[in-house]
């Protein structure tokens, strides 16, 4: 028996949430029960009194707007409960075409996949404007170097997640999941694919890109942070090494004034020496610390996880979230 059950985070969605659920598929080929869930975010509108006129099955309840990131994990763990082998994220303002939601899942039925993200037609999109464009694939293009994946759309919130995939994921960032879950399931050596979506008319601008340049600096800065998680020791050798080299560089300047007897004696240029190669030094010593700690945080995920199954599995039987 396959249980799929869609989710979407709703913030203040009582315009959208009626058309978005409206598309939305009841039954599937290969999947025996498919239930819809939203996550309300704190919404102060009529959002919770339209889902459930449209028959939502689950309604998970925040007590006040935590975010984005903070309503996805919500419905995957209320997802989790209810006894979901498969779910997939969308959003309220029907952006994704549900009739590709088939497409979405099936690599994860035929198991080929632990993670399947949609690719939006980017280059097509018309209300793209060219700068959003160029910014999508830059970033994309980053998150593939630091997750070793190949994603086209790393910012695309339509996916579907393994049961498998789900209890693995922890998200740290309050703005967005959708970088730093691909990068996460990259370095745990999940299997992310991706594959060809459309999308619908506009009903509403973004509310995650205020601007491009906050979007690019809150997008690097995830991407650091979660490298810097999953990858500290790389990370700091990278960093330190750049002041080390420049020191030894410096260094090898002085040495070659000093071998050829010039009157000056350079001080500055040798305390400079000195100071770059002690905190190119000290970095690599951080990384050494934050290795360690990384191998400690692997095994407390590895905890978490079990404690994650036992407690899914629980709830799961015991008839998962309503209301």
């Amino acid at each position: 028996m396959t249980k799929l059950i869609i989710q979407i985070p709703c913030y203040n969605e009582e315009n959208s949430l009626s058309i978005a659920l409206s598309a939305l598929p009841r039954q599937l080929p290969g999947i025996d029960t498919l239930e819809w869930l939203i996550i309300n975010d704190g919404s102060h509108d009529r959002t919770v009194e339209v889902a459930k006129a449209c028959g939502v099955d689950h309604i998970v309840h925040l007590p006040r707007n935590q975010g984005l990131a903070k309503a996805f994990m919500a419905g995957l763990e209320a997802s989790l409960a209810a006894g979901a082998d498969i779910i997939v994220n969308t959003d309220a303002d029907n952006q994704y075409c549900a009739d590709d939601i088939p497409k979405l899942i099936e690599p994860i039925l035929r198991e080929q996949a632990d993670i399947v993200i949609g690719a939006r037609p980017i280059w097509k999109t018309k209300h793209f404007s060219l700068i959003k464009k160029l910014l999508q694939k830059l970033g994309s293009l980053v998150v593939r170097i630091a997750s070793n994946t190949d994603i086209p759309d790393a910012p695309s919130g339509f996916r579907a997640f393994s049961r498998e995939a789900a209890l693995q994921m922890n998200v740290f960032n309050n703005y967005t999941y959708t970088l730093e879950t691909i990068i996460q399931a990259g370095q745990k050596g999940m299997t992310v694919i991706s594959v060809p979506i459309r999308t619908n008319g506009v009903l509403r601008p973004s509310r995650l890109v205020k601007s491009n340049t906050a979007y690019v600096v809150r997008s690097l800065f995830t991407i650091l942070r979660i490298f810097m998680l999953y990858k500290p020791l790389r990370f700091f050798l990278a960093l330190g090494s750049v002041p080390f080299t420049m020191g030894v560089i410096l260094g090898i300047r002085w040495l070659i004034f000093f071998f050829l007897g010039t009157e000056r004696t350079r001080i500055p240029s040798l305390i400079l020496t000195a100071i770059l190669i002690l905190i190119g030094f000290q970095l690599w010593m951080f990384g050494l610390v934050a290795d360690l700690m990384a191998a400690n945080r692997r095994l407390l995920e590895d905890t978490q996880l079990r404690m994650r199954r036992l407690s899914a599995d629980a709830a799961s039987k015991s008839g998962g979230v309503r209301e």
